[in-house]
Formats: structure tokens, sequence, C-alpha cells
């Protein structure tokens, strides 16, 4: 699908509005009581904001897959984090599995509810034993007549306080290692399923991360996505979205520190002049552009590989790799340059440093990334 650039650059305007006028001026407290409502998903989907590119017929707008990375985009260069954040796992991880994998009788039923607010969606991959290593996890779903028993737990998840939904990894075949994993869609009202605490993190505080609890819960089989024993492959299939979402996360970011960081050295003095007199300081503002330039220019690349289907499994975990590397170094050497004010939770910098240190964790650590790239070179 072919991209009108003025529309696109008129489509950002219109979301950086939006977020300028009905969350910036809340979203530190959010931050600060570790909560966002409830009615932000609907203020969200209210403004188009949800699943652009999902089908018109299913409630989105259909545009292109880049108008739904412009959203991202402008949440964390404006520092917005966990809006960011479950907003990419609620319309870019979990709608597209939907859209692709589930029954015609399942998708109109939650997609037009995702596109809106109605529901929010998670992803329950992760457990207490198994993190990066989804062939590991353990909860179970036992095939009776035309329901799953599902039975386990997940930790971990993005969206797990306010989701209505959860796209779960089970194992349908405990034997079979990685081929026995499946993915069931779960509505969270169903008797049985409960909703643990919400986690407290280092960083992304507003952002709702939850234990979920699964004690016999009778899940119709219409809700399999796609076929039993599929979901790892599946689950390979869709993550270089995934990761994408999280570079593009990861880059933004590092731009709006990075702008934050340019006015702050302009106005601080030490000896008697501003801090971006001193050749420190302009050397290292020269070394964050230049390696965000060249960030922007691989994720940007990766978007449009993306949009035309040909972004690989090496080549997504390569983007997420690079991206949230540098995102790390930026955050770091900004706060640096902040000295100790650069300390204080008052500071942008302070939140985008803690805020940045799980991008290299989930979606896959740096590490599984790097063992990834390796296969690709080595072909083993």
């Amino acid at each position: 699908m072919s991209i009108d650039h003025a529309e696109l650059e008129l489509f950002r305007d219109n979301v950086k509005r939006f977020l300028e006028n009905e969350i910036r001026p809340h979203y530190e407290q959010w931050e600060k009581d570790s909560w966002m409502p409830r009615e932000i998903w609907n203020k969200l989907g209210e403004n188009g904001l949800l699943c652009v590119d999902q089908p018109e017929q299913y409630g989105g707008v259909g545009v292109p897959f880049q108008y739904s990375m412009v959203i991202l985009n402008e949440m964390a260069k404006m520092g917005l984090a966990s809006l960011a954040t479950g907003v990419s796992v609620h319309s870019d991880i979990c709608a597209p599995y939907i859209e692709h994998l589930a029954q015609e009788s399942v998708k109109s039923v939650w997609l037009p509810k995702l596109a809106s607010g109605d529901a929010v969606a998670a992803i329950g991959m992760s457990e207490p034993g198994a993190g990066s290593d989804l062939a590991g996890i353990r909860t179970s779903a036992v095939r009776d007549g035309d329901f799953y028993v599902v039975n386990g737990s997940k930790t971990f998840i993005s969206n797990g306080q306010h989701a209505d939904v959860v796209i779960m990894a089970v194992k349908t075949d405990p034997a079979a290692g990685s081929k026995g994993v499946s993915l069931l869609l779960i509505d969270t009202t169903l008797p049985g399923f409960a909703k643990g605490k919400k986690l407290e993190k280092m960083g992304l505080h507003s952002q709702d991360t939850s234990e979920l609890f699964m004690d016999n819960v009778r899940v119709p089989a219409e809700c399999l996505l796609g076929q039993e024993g599929k979901g790892f492959a599946y689950m390979m299939n869709e993550l270089p979205r995934e990761r994408l979402n999280i570079a593009v996360i990861a880059v933004a970011a590092s731009e709006g520190t990075l702008e934050e960081t340019v006015a702050y050295v302009q106005e601080r003095k030490a000896f008697g002049k501003p801090l971006a007199q001193l050749q420190n300081t302009r050397f290292t503002l020269a070394t964050c552009k230049t390696d965000i330039l060249a960030a922007r220019a691989f994720v940007n690349n990766c978007v449009d590989l993306h949009a035309d289907g040909k972004l690989d499994i090496p080549t997504g975990a390569a983007v997420k790799l690079y991206t949230t590397e540098l995102q790390g170094r930026v955050a770091d050497a900004c706060l640096q340059m902040h000295g100790g004010y650069g300390y204080m939770l008052e500071y942008g910098v302070a939140r985008a440093y803690v805020d940045a240190r799980i991008q290299r964790i989930y979606g896959g650590a740096s590490e599984i990334m790097k063992e990834v790239v390796a296969r690709e070179i080595l072909g083993r």
C-alpha cells in the first residue's frame, strides 16, 4: 500500500495534538500514582489511535502499517513510555494475532472492541519459570469436548490489570516441546480466571503489569488461534513486528531525551558559561546525535520492510538489539549531562533512564537477539 507522506504528517500532527492536550498534562501524576485510568483506552479509541492498520470491517481505519508506528513514535518521543508500551501490546501485537489467526466469529466480536477501546488486550507468554525460553512454558490446556480446560499462571503481563482478553500461550501436548504449544484467546471474565497484584517495577510505573492465574478455566474451542500445536511457529512469525515496535519506541525515546538535554545544557551554567560551550558536552551530544541518526535510518528501513511483508526474524532481532542498546547509552549520557538534577524524578531524563532499562529485556533479551543474529550469520 503506497504512502501519502503529506497525509501521514497530518496524522502525526493530530497524534501530537491529542497527546499534548489529553495525556501529557496528567502523565506525571499517573506515573506517581503507578496507575493509568481505564478510560484512557476509550479516549484513544474515540480519537482513532488504536489498531489503525486494522481493516475497516473490524473497526480499524485500514491505513498502512506506518501510521501505527507514528503513534508509538510520538508517544515515545514525548516521554510517554508507559502509554507507548501498553498501546504497542494492544494494537501492534495482540490485534494482529487475532486478525491473522482467529475464526471469523471470534474476530468479529473482539477486533471492533479493541479498535474502540471498549476492550483492552494483553498477551500471556512469560511464566515464573519461562521468559525468553518460550518453549519452556507450563500452562496447560486440555481438550474437553467443545472446550479447553486451562490451568497455570503467567507473570510480567503488560496491560494485565486492564485486560479484557488475553492471547495465552499454553501447552496442549506437554511431551512435544515447542511443537506442543498452542494459542488461546481467553476472555478474562471467565470463571477461574484471576488477576494477581499489579507488579511494582523500576520504570514504566503507570503501565499496568500483572500476574495472571487460571484455575480450570473453560475456554471455548473456537477461541483456539490457528491450529493446535502451531503456537510457537505463530509467535515466531509475529515476533519481528513486536521487536520492531520496541525499536521504534527506543529510537523515538532517544530523540526525545536528546532534545530535552540540548535545551538543558544551553540554559544550565558551569564555570561561568553554559554547559553547551564545554567540549565534553558538545562531543557527547554529537556522538548521541550521530548514533540516533543511524538508528533512525535502520528503523525506518525496517518499518518499510515490514509494511511490504519482508521483515525477517534476524533483521527484526538486529534492529531491536541495536536500538535498545543505543537507548540505554543515550539515556545514560544525557542523565550525566544533567548532573545531580538528572537523578531527580522531576526531570524527564531520570524517567527516560529507568524506562529504557526494560527495553533490552522484554520482547527477547539482548542476549537472545545476539543469538538469533549469530545463527543467521553462521547458518546454525
